[in-house]
C-alpha cells in the first residue's frame, strides 16, 4: 500500500464509522497517513489518484444506496490506483462487490481488497438486542483490524464472480427500484409536531439534501432511507408510516464524523 491513503466513508447510523475507524487505526499504526473524508462532501471527479483509496459504505438493498453508486461512478479515470473496499450489512449482499469491482477496474483502478462485515441491524428493528448487538460489533471491529492488517501486508483480494452478480445488479439497483424501493419512505416520513423544535438535525444531516426548514422539517422524494433523519432525532420526532422502530445507533452523533477529518 502507498503510505498515504484517502479513505472515503459514508455511514448512516455509525456501524461503518466504527469499522472505518478501526481500520484507520491500524494504519496509522503501520505508519500509512490516513486522510478520512465523507461521501456526501466530496466531489468523485476531484478525488486524488495518486494515493491509495479506501471505501467504506453500508449495504442497503442487497447494493447500497444510489448516491453513493453516484460517486463510484463519478470517480475519474486512473492508471493502476490502488482501491479496496469495506462494507457493513446486516447478513447479506449480492450486488456490490462483484458489480463494484467491474466499475473500477474498467476505470483503471487496481482492486486490491474487499471485505464484507457483518453488524447490527438498523433496518426498522422492532426492539434492540444489546448483548447480541455488542457481540456482532466486537467481530466486526476484530474482523476490520484483521482485514486492514492484511491489507498493509498484501495478503488480501477483491474477487468476482461473474454473471451472477452483474444480474442481481440489475434487479437490485434498475430505475424501478430506486424509485418505488428506495425512496417510498421519503413519501411516508411522519413528524410529531408535538416533540419536534425545529432544530434542523434532520436537514444537516441529510446525505441527499432531501429535507429543508420551513416552519419545521419537510421531506421531499429524494428519500434513500440511510436512516440518519430517524436515528438521531433527539426527540425521536422522526417516523415512517405503518413501520413499529425502536432508534437504533452505533456511535453517539458527535462520533459519527471523527473530530480529526484529516486524519493526521
Amino acid at each position: 500500500m502507498n503510505k498515504q491513503l484517502d479513505f472515503y466513508y459514508y455511514s448512516g447510523t455509525g456501524n461503518t464509522s466504527l469499522v472505518m475507524n478501526e481500520m484507520s487505526e491500524v494504519f496509522r499504526e503501520r505508519n500509512i497517513s490516513v486522510n478520512r473524508k465523507r461521501i456526501e462532501d466530496v466531489n468523485p471527479g476531484a478525488v486524488r489518484t495518486d494515493v491509495t483509496i479506501g471505501l467504506a459504505f453500508p449495504v442497503a438493498f442487497q447494493s447500497t444506496f444510489p448516491f453513493i453508486w453516484d460517486f463510484f461512478k463519478g470517480l475519474p479515470e486512473a492508471e493502476g490506483t490502488e482501491i479496496f473496499m469495506v462494507d457493513t450489512m446486516m447478513s447479506f449482499s449480492g450486488a456490490i462487490v462483484g458489480p463494484l469491482k467491474k466499475l473500477l477496474t474498467a476505470k483503471g483502478y487496481a482492486c486490491i481488497g474487499a471485505r464484507e462485515i457483518i453488524m447490527p441491524s438498523n433496518w426498522f428493528p422492532k426492539k434492540i438486542d444489546e448483548e447480541a448487538n455488542k457481540f456482532k460489533v466486537l467481530w466486526g471491529l476484530k474482523a476490520a483490524r484483521t482485514y486492514a492488517d492484511d491489507l498493509v501486508k498484501g495478503k488480501t483480494s477483491w474477487s468476482r464472480i461473474p454473471v451472477l452478480p452483474d444480474l442481481f445488479y440489475k434487479l437490485c439497483c434498475n430505475d424501478y427500484m430506486m424509485e418505488n424501493v428506495n425512496t417510498k419512505p421519503g413519501k411516508k416520513i411522519m413528524v410529531d409536531r408535538e416533540r419536534c423544535v425545529s432544530c434542523g438535525l434532520c436537514a444537516e444531516l441529510c446525505p441527499v439534501e432531501n429535507i429543508t426548514m420551513k416552519g419545521g422539517p419537510h421531506w421531499s422524494d429524494k428519500c434513500q432511507t440511510c436512516m440518519r433523519c430517524l436515528s438521531y432525532c433527539p426527540n425521536n420526532a422522526v417516523s415512517v408510516k405503518d413501520k413499529k422502530y425502536v432508534s437504533y445507533t452505533a456511535v453517539k452523533l458527535r462520533d459519527l464524523v471523527p473530530r480529526n477529518k484529516s486524519g493526521a
